[in-house]
């Protein structure tokens, strides 16, 4: 299993979030990840907590042809 840094990560479309932690769905036992939004959104307020699948938040996108990470650790 993949470790997963908690701290500052950017996402491909170039917003920062910070991951908090990886928590289990308490029916499947998958790793979610849970991380906040490190801006204000006019639909979800500031510093939105989110939660996505470890394994999708862990892989490679193709933008313009292009290969990237989902999301980038910064710090």
């Amino acid at each position: 299993m993949t470790n997963l840094k908690l701290g500052k990560y950017q996402h491909y479309k170039g917003n920062f979030y910070e991951v908090v932690g990886v928590a289990r769905h308490s029916e499947t036992l998958e790793e979610m990840v849970v991380y906040r939004a490190l801006y204000e959104s006019k639909d979800f307020g500031k510093n939105a907590l989110w939660v996505r699948p470890k394994t999708m938040f862990m892989e490679n996108v193709v933008i313009d042809g292009k290969e990237m990470p989902r999301f980038k650790f910064i710090s």
